[in-house]
């Protein structure tokens, strides 16, 4: 029924998006081939601001592939259509946008349409980045425009008919796309503003917190609350965030900045290059963006934190710690492979998350965890920071799920998970988004590694 559905839905979208792709096309003509600009003609601070603009967007996280020059795009983005490609944004004049002008680099901020006309599919998110500013836009081509060229070819999207024909998008962005730059709230403060800015643009936060419906589109009314990027859950950052202690302005930025905070964990996957990036950029900004998201949230009356195990040493990593294997082969499991980690007393980054705080522990969706416990935290290249080893070598599904019912059940003292076991056979069969989460790292060399195959 969900397919038929779907098939419905997309048979709608094609008659809205052939019907209006004559017109589409005609309000979207190409524009003429740009001389490419040079490196000197710009501004050197406006160019810098770009480069912080860039940082805050996440440019160089989709459109930077391993094995790739930066920015040389190629990077699959997943959806649920099939992968869309991540375009070359660098000025070679052939594979890149050396021949955009400003005014085309805009449009496609703007409006979704690249130089030659085409409709771009929303795996670009312009949806978030028609709130950005013109002035922002020209820093940001700035910034572009004088990256190196690179020659790198990219394949085409890879998405059965009728998607793979872009007029489809008219369709598309007639019912879900609202173009328009940001609008300041004048009942809040600077801080809130900047920050909303910056979340809801540049930022682009919505295309993966936020649930998305079956074209693809993100879901009117759930706006933040929750969503999936990249085989990973996405939390919720409005008030139905799982975080077992509320977060406060203070501990957001110093998460948004250097990928872990004591209280609630570690970020991973995709949201780990987020970070990466944000450690680059000026503290006023990611506690800008700290203070909109917080206000989101809600405050209400705060529970104490989850109680820590009193009385525990501080030890190293490969210490033995003495706790209660407690009744049952997860308590067992946990005793040998977890506590002398996450009960050693060390504090982050360099010590285990008490769990007890973790967010995966209480979210709704036990993904992060099975990935995480399957896979560990990808050591920091060349920086100190969070790291843990993965277990998929050495728990089979059934110790995975003991492990995992014991944690869920006895220490976040939350409900079981009725679809775990189908969780762990799924994160098993897929690859996994592994990048290092200290605020500086890298993605890992192996190009397959951001892409179920």
């Amino acid at each position: 029924m969900a397919r038929r559905s779907l098939l419905v839905s997309l048979a709608a979208l094609v008659v809205i998006g052939v019907g209006g792709a004559a017109a589409a096309l005609a309000w979207h003509p190409a524009l003429p081939p740009a001389e490419r600009p040079a490196a000197a003609s710009f501004d050197p601070a406006l160019v810098k601001r770009g480069a912080t603009l860039a940082a805050l967007g996440n440019c160089a996280g989709c459109h930077s592939a391993p094995g790739r020059p930066p920015l040389a795009g190629g990077l699959p983005v997943e959806t649920p259509f099939g992968a869309v490609y991540a375009s070359n944004i660098t000025p070679d004049t052939e594979a890149g946008i050396g021949h955009w002008s400003e005014a085309a680099f805009r449009r496609a901020m703007r409006d979704g349409v690249d130089r030659d006309g085409r409709n771009l599919y929303p795996a670009f998110p312009y949806n978030h980045y028609t709130l950005v500013t013109d002035d922002d836009d020209a820093a940001l081509y700035a910034y572009l425009m004088t990256r190196e060229a690179a020659d790198s070819a990219v394949p085409s999207p890879a998405l059965p008919f009728p998607l793979n024909v872009r007029a489809v998008m008219a369709g598309w962005n007639l019912l879900f796309f609202r173009p328009g730059t940001y609008a300041p709230d004048p009942a809040r403060g600077p801080d809130w503003n900047r920050g909303a800015y910056l979340v809801e643009g540049l930022g682009h936060c919505g295309a993966c917190h936020t649930p998305h419906g079956p074209l693809g589109e993100e879901k009117a009314g759930e706006h933040l609350a929750g969503g999936a990027a990249e085989g990973w859950t996405a939390y919720a950052l409005n008030g139905a965030s799982p975080a077992p202690v509320p977060w406060t302005v203070d501990a957001m930025a110093l998460y948004l900045r250097h990928g872990w905070q004591a209280e609630h964990g570690v970020a991973r996957g995709p949201m780990a290059l987020v970070t990466a990036n944000l450690g680059r950029v000026p503290e006023a900004d990611a506690r800008a963006m700290a203070t909109y998201l917080v206000s989101l949230m809600g405050r209400g009356a705060e529970p104490a934190p989850p109680a820590a195990k009193p009385g525990l040493p501080p030890a190293s990593a490969g210490s033995q710690v003495a706790v209660a294997a407690g009744n049952g082969r997860g308590a067992a499991l946990y005793a040998g492979a977890c506590a002398s980690c996450h009960e050693a007393g060390r504090a982050l980054p360099y010590g285990g998350l008490a769990l007890a705080l973790s967010t995966a522990l209480h979210a709704p969706d036990p993904t992060n965890l099975v990935v995480v416990t399957l896979h560990g935290l990808a050591a920091p290249v060349g920086a100190g920071g969070p790291i843990m080893p993965g277990f998929a070598g050495a728990l089979d599904d059934d110790d995975l799920a003991a492990l995992l019912s014991y944690l869920r059940g006895d220490i976040a003292k939350a409900p079981a998970w009725p679809d775990l076991p189908a969780t762990i056979r799924r994160v098993r069969a897929r690859d996994a988004t592994l990048v290092a989460s200290d605020g500086t790292g890298t993605a890992p060399a192996d190009p397959q590694v951001r892409i179920a195959r």
